[in-house]
């Protein structure tokens, strides 16, 4: 069962990756345009007597239609969202399975928290495409994301199924680590629109160096800010009671609910950034990219609680797996 794991986050990779692939040909398609049909002028016939003679009405102009590179930009987007959907089944029966094969939910080191959250994220990305299906062109940067993540976990962070630390054998287990998941990928997803809006906004305020080059391809900026905004205000409660249930946990396990364990400081660190970024996009007078820059900032913090806390610092919540 754990081969089979190793095998199906393999191939998730794959298609993960031919989803990319797909995406980046719409992008490099994206400049063809659509062909109106138009009718032929009509002309009107003069009599002998010089009366105009009447003319049968003018025909409906025929509706938009694609022309080949545009329909190719189309099919490639597709593609790529039908790549992703496959990819997310494998990731998830790569879960199950690591899950079966370890007898425990696959949370207990790096490398399966990594999965873990890039799975949400991208489950969390095709219902959002499910909704508002006009989003497509930004799975370019959400397959680009679960490549990068998903291999590293893959090439880096494996570690071979083993217990989990007598800390971790305790319910709120499954009442933490699962909510910072799900929370946490739902800020993975979140970052996605901010940074697509930061590219977006810049180019149509008449930027057009890199990356706004790429930027003029994206949805509309409001749209990716509105995007933005929805994900971080669904997520941040969830984070926050998962800071809340760790320092219970904390106060069962250790005899304090809370210490600044490297961990701790910076999901608090994280948890201000993000309050910081949400307050600032509810008050008026903070410009919409100042606010974002905040989000973008959060997710990093974020990055430094799972990769750098675990790999340069060690503490109580040193479970990393990583020797």
């Amino acid at each position: 069962m754990s081969a089979l794991s190793d095998n199906l986050v393999t191939f998730a990779i794959l298609a993960y990756l031919i989803a990319m692939i797909g995406h980046a040909v719409e992008y490099a398609l994206g400049n063809a345009r659509t062909r109106v049909a138009t009718a032929a002028p009509v002309r009107e016939l003069v009599g002998a007597g010089g009366g105009v003679v009447p003319t049968l009405p003018a025909p409906v102009p025929s509706p938009p239609v694609a022309d080949g590179p545009a329909r190719r930009a189309r099919l490639a987007g597709l593609i790529g969202v039908g790549a992703t959907a496959v990819a997310a089944v494998l990731h998830l029966a790569a879960l199950v399975t690591r899950g079966l094969a370890a007898d425990r939910m696959p949370w207990g080191n790096m490398y399966e928290f990594v999965l873990t959250v890039t799975f949400i994220g991208v489950a969390a990305w095709l219902v959002v495409l499910w909704k508002r299906p006009s989003l497509r062109k930004l799975g370019l940067f959400l397959t680009l994301v679960m490549v990068l993540l998903v291999a590293t976990a893959e090439l880096v962070l494996y570690v071979p199924i083993v217990p989990l630390v007598p800390a971790l054998n305790s319910y709120w287990f499954v009442i933490h680590v699962s909510t910072i998941v799900f929370a946490s990928g739902i800020f993975l997803l979140g970052a996605v629109p901010a940074v697509g809006f930061l590219m977006r906004n810049g180019y149509e305020k008449g930027k057009r160096s890199f990356p706004y080059t790429l930027a003029k391809r994206l949805p509309g900026a409001a749209s990716l800010e509105r995007l933005t905004f929805a994900l971080h205000a669904f997520a941040f409660p969830i984070f926050t009671f998962a800071v809340i249930a760790g320092a219970i946990w904390a106060e069962a396990a250790w005899g304090r609910p809370w210490g600044w364990d490297p961990k701790e400081t910076w999901a608090f660190i994280s948890w201000v950034v993000y309050a910081g970024y949400l307050h600032a996009r509810a008050t008026p007078s903070v410009r919409r990219n100042v606010a974002t820059w905040l989000a973008v900032l959060g997710f990093l913090t974020m990055l430094m609680n799972l990769f750098g806390v675990n790999i340069f610092f060690t503490g109580l919540h040193s479970y990393g797996g990583l020797d």
